[in-house]
């Protein structure tokens, strides 16, 4: 029986073609080989397991090898020297690697010196490596490869030629995971392996390192099942199927289902970043330009397309945004899942229009708008003949022919098709401009008493339902409401400042603290009496508004009375004045 080989081993390139997700890097490196324009001192930055050691041995190899192809790796081994720095970081172990480089190679052109984790050198051990990584032996090339290149001081980089490496995407890292299922005769679903590349982050050796894990466990059948289970981590479909009830508002179905998430052990943290990356990704497929962002299979893909196409934009929004926080604020919190609950019924109800707050009273429509008193006098003009205006109008000519004046010749006295822009001026107005008697004359006086005496009855009664004083409040609570919702927030405060008290049926009684308030009022009474009266069902409705004398002492506005009220506490604080010579102003 073989022994076992990690993956991470088995499958480490041995050529540059083979180096996953840094095709820039190793292009350029190859380059240079064949260019002979290779640097003395490289120096390859990057997160772990993306490759950095692995092209510091290939191009180690590949440096002695160019004018020996058939060449073996073993035969230039003597020329490869790997020095790990964090076990290796004195004085004395850099001037050993010194006197080491000067000897030249036996065999092939040059030497290779690969440090790494080179950041753990002391302060000491790199300056005593400063000139020899500036002015090496023509033989002598170095390779430095580090996870933090922040701590490397700036005279060693500034001699050193840098390479960023960056994290391997998951679709590079599914598809060479593929490839090495495929070389083991092993089943991976696409999914499973999507899920393995995610956990890896970026990181190739994790990646094969739970790739053997998941091999061993699902016996050479790797289904996204078994990697949930293993990386304890969510599928797809827990994501999808939350999604489709946070998006009908189905709360309950929501909140059962996050308990079943917690009852197998998964962190509450974990859950709603992972809701978060969810949303987002449904986001990306409602742009055509941003669906390549996703970093899933294809069967996934259509997934996502088909829910994405149920959620509006603004809830997207609004759900990410609010998952958002949740994870910003999540650690701080004291009771974590209530958090997390609360953040998933605020989802849930984002597009809920029914459960939207409503104000008590309804904002009223233009149907259910009650005529104002000037639409009244409007609508009596309108049915008034125009026989009344003209017998008025006789009548007081008879009367008043002395202040009568000629009407011009192009006046014309309409009939009863007046349009509506004439009716709907002034009655008296009307009259005095058919006949041209003046506005401010006895005439126009007599005018209006006519036409009041002429004007029809409409039929209707003055309302008078009894009323207490608890239905009095009550509507009157309904009218600060209704007020507060139609934006009317300054009248709706000073309905606030006292409980209105009846007196004499219909009597409204009021106690304001200062008379400015109560001049504020007193300009909006009539609309306050006609919204109580529609209320009450009375249009006997009076408003008797009283200030507070004693309340009013107390509002001290000024300096000087300021200072009054002062000197009333302490008589002291006048001899301080005087003593002293002070001003007021």
């Amino acid at each position: 029986m073989e022994p076992f080989v990690v993956s991470a081993l088995k499958y480490r390139p041995q050529r540059f073609e083979d180096v996953v997700g840094q095709e820039s890097i190793t292009k350029t490196l190859d380059n240079s080989i064949a260019t002979d324009h290779l640097a003395q001192a490289l120096l390859f930055c990057g997160p772990r397991g993306v490759g950095k050691t692995t092209c510091a041995r290939i191009l180690a190899k590949k440096i002695n090898a160019k004018n020996d192809e058939s060449a073996d790796d073993n035969n230039f081994a003597f020329n490869i020297f790997e020095l790990d720095a964090a076990s290796n970081n004195s004085v004395e172990d850099i001037r050993n690697l010194i006197d080491q480089v000067r000897i030249p190679p036996q065999v092939g052109d040059y030497k290779v010196y690969i440090i790494d984790e080179v950041h753990m050198l002391s302060q000491a051990a790199f300056n005593a490596f400063l000139k020899t990584l500036e002015e090496p032996p023509a033989h002598a090339i170095f390779i430095l490869a580090t996870t933090e290149k922040h701590k490397i001081i700036p005279t060693i980089l500034s001699r050193c030629q840098i390479y960023d490496f960056k994290r391997i995407s998951a679709t590079d890292a599914k598809n060479y995971l593929q490839k090495i299922a495929e070389s083991e005769g092993i089943k991976a679903e696409e999914e499973a392996l999507h899920l393995i590349a995610q956990k890896a982050d970026g990181a190739m050796r994790d990646a094969l390192s739970i790739f053997d894990r998941i091999v061993s466990f699902s016996n050479e059948t790797i289904t996204a099942q078994h990697v949930s289970v293993n990386l304890s981590i969510l599928d797809f479909d827990t994501y999808l199927h939350i999604t489709k009830d946070l998006i009908e508002g189905n709360i309950r179905e929501v909140i059962l289902s996050f308990d079943k998430i917690l009852s197998k052990g998964f962190d509450g943290h974990h859950f709603i970043v992972g809701l978060a990356s969810h949303l987002r990704d449904l986001w990306m497929c409602r742009h055509k330009d941003t669906v390549e962002l996703l970093e899933v299979g294809e069967a996934t893909k259509k997934k996502f397309l088909e829910q994405s196409e149920k959620a509006s934009l603004d809830f997207l929004e609004k759900s990410i945004a609010l998952t958002n926080a949740c994870d910003l604020s999540y650690k701080s919190s004291k009771n974590q899942r209530l958090h997390v609950e609360l953040c998933l019924m605020q989802i849930a109800s984002a597009t809920d229009e029914k459960k939207k707050s409503k104000p008590y009273i309804k904002p009223p429509t233009k149907r259910d708008q009650k005529p104002t008193i000037t639409q009244k006098k409007q609508a009596v003009v309108k049915e008034k003949p125009a026989i009344v205006v003209e017998e008025t109008a006789k009548a007081v000519k008879t009367d008043t022919a002395v202040e009568e004046v000629p009407t011009p010749a192009h006046t014309e006295v309409k009939s009863p098709t007046t349009t509506d822009k004439q009716v709907d001026e002034n009655p008296i107005e009307l009259n005095i401009k058919l006949k041209g008697v003046s506005g401010l004359s006895l005439s126009s006086i007599a005018i209006q008493k006519s036409i009041k005496a002429n004007q029809p009855s409409n039929g209707k009664s003055k309302r008078d339902q009894k009323f207490g004083q608890e239905r009095l409040e009550d509507a009157w609570k309904q009218l600060s409401f209704k007020l507060e919702s139609e934006g009317e927030y300054n009248l709706a405060a000073l309905l606030n400042l006292d409980i209105p008290r009846l007196k004499n049926k219909t009597e409204i009684h009021l106690n304001f603290p200062n008379k400015t308030n109560k001049v504020e009022l007193e300009s909006e009474k009539a609309k306050v009496l006609e919204a109580l009266g529609d209320e009450l069902k009375n249009d006997l409705l009076t408003l008797v508004i009283q200030v507070n004398e004693e309340e009013q002492k107390n509002y001290i506005y000024t300096p000087k009375d300021k200072y009054e009220q002062l000197v009333k506490i302490n008589p002291v604080v006048d001899d301080i004045r005087k003593e002293f010579d002070l001003d007021l102003n």
